[in-house]
Formats: C-alpha cells, structure tokens, sequence
C-alpha cells in the first residue's frame, strides 16, 4: 500500500494545527487533505489504484486519519440521484433511490443539497463502508462526490448559453450534465473506457434533447495525454468544444497549489 502513496505537505505544516479533514473516494482512489482551521488545505495524501475494501486499512494506518478530528467525507459512489429540494424528504430514501439501482443490505442513506439546497443528492453506502468510517471519527458528515461538479455548474448557469454540455472525466467514469436554456436536462455517472465512448454518450444525449451540434456547446474537465482528449480531437466532432480548468474556491498553505495537488475536481473546487 506504501506504494500507492504520494504525499504532499505545506512548507508550514504542524500536525498540531491541522483543524479537519477531507476524504475524496474515488472508485479506485482516494484523497485526504488536512486543512487549518482557516480551511486552507496544508496536507494531501493520495492513495492511487486502492479498493474501498482496503479502507479500514488505510484509516488505522494513515497518519492524518488516525487524528480524530471533524471529517467530510465525499463519496464518488454510483447509486444516487437527484431530487428538487421542495419535494425531498428525510425519511423516504428508499422509496426515491429505488428507482436508481439496487439497494445494498443495510444502506446508510446521505443527501447533499446544491444550488441553495433547490437540488439534493441523494445517496447510500453500505454498512460495511459506513461503520469504519463512523468508528474512526466522532465527528463525520458525508457528501456525495458529484456535489462539487454540480455545484460549480450552477454557480455557472448565468454565463451558459441554449444548449450547453458539461463533462468531468475521473479515471474510467465521467460526470455528464446537460443543460437547455440555463436549466439542468441530465445529470449522470458513465463509465468510459475510451474518449469515443464519451463522444457516444454526448451524441445519445444531443440526440435526446434536440440539441444542435453546430450550436451546442460542449465543456471538458480532465483532459489528458492518456485519455487523448484534446480540443482538435473535439472540434472533429462538435462546433463549439473547449477544454477547462476550474475556477477555484481552494486555498493552499504555502508550497503547495494545484499544480501539486492531485488532478481531481476537488483540488479546484469543493
């Protein structure tokens, strides 16, 4: 596991001023930063290519999460799905997210409110996954992983145009939202192997809201040389492609950016 462990520090940090913790899992990652009690993020732990089954390994042994401080944890899980904020109510998860997949055993139900809480996420993980962490911290509160994305793209919706397609691609999975004259049509995970399956997705999507791939207008977040995803690759398809970086709402201690920290959404904008 020490292998799969890359850490960053602030060139000012002291365990003793470490305030709180953010926890990021990803399917097949996951992301720690120690924050000061002005939220400024002074250490990162990253831990590439791990199984949430190695989870409870990783909490009794990591040097951040063996402190018992307040924790957020955000959890890239599949199963959620989006409810209007006037309608939702505690109490009646199963009944919303049944309609979303399968149920595990003894689900332990969250929901993350976006967009002024106008929209909850809601979403459950296994008991398994929920007891370690419950045990480790004593105080605990739980997001899920696409309330990040979604809500920057919210706090986006006045600069969007008619027809505009958002994506952020982690790993093999992408967040891909959809929105028609300034409000949300689609929201969803996808699992992707290849850039063309991106591509088939947003056809599907285009093609199911009547959207014109001369006009619309199409966002990507995670580009990389290893997903091969590049504006002329993109502008082969789509009249109207950009690739972006974040704006950010994150603040670093000193010796440590985002050009450092990991390449997830989080590290821009959480």
């Amino acid at each position: 596991m020490e292998n799969n462990l890359k850490v960053l520090l602030s060139d000012k940090f002291a365990v003793q001023n470490t305030a709180s913790l953010s926890l990021f899992l990803y399917p097949s990652s996951l992301h720690v930063f120690g924050r000061d009690k002005n939220q400024s993020i002074t250490a990162i732990h990253s831990y590439e290519r791990v199984s949430w089954k190695k989870l409870d390994e990783i909490l009794a042994s990591d040097s951040l999460t063996k402190l018992d401080l307040p924790a957020k944890i955000h959890v890239h899980e599949a199963l959620f799905t989006l409810i209007p904020g006037v309608i939702f109510q505690q109490g009646s998860e199963k009944e919303y997210l049944h309609h979303a997949g399968k149920l595990p055993p003894s689900p332990f139900y969250f929901h993350t409110g976006v967009d002024s809480n106008n929209v909850q996420i809601l979403s459950c993980i296994p008991e398994k996954l929920h007891n370690p962490l419950s045990k480790r911290f004593s105080e605990l509160s739980f997001n899920h992983g696409s309330s990040s994305f979604l809500s920057y793209l919210f706090k986006e919706r006045f600069n969007l145009i008619g027809q505009e397609i958002w994506i952020n691609l982690f790993g093999e999975h992408a967040y891909i939202a959809a929105f028609t004259d300034q409000e949300l049509s689609v929201f969803n995970r996808f699992e992707v192997e290849t850039k063309e399956d991106i591509l088939k997705y947003v056809l599907i999507l285009m093609e199911s809201l009547h959207h014109d791939r001369n006009h619309a207008r199409i966002t990507f977040f995670g580009a990389s040389e290893k997903n091969g995803v590049t504006e002329v690759w993109g502008k082969n398809y789509f009249a109207n492609f950009r690739i972006l970086r974040p704006h950010t709402n994150q603040n670093y201690g000193p010796g440590l950016s985002q050009e450092k920290a990991p390449t997830i959404f989080e590290s821009f904008w959480n």
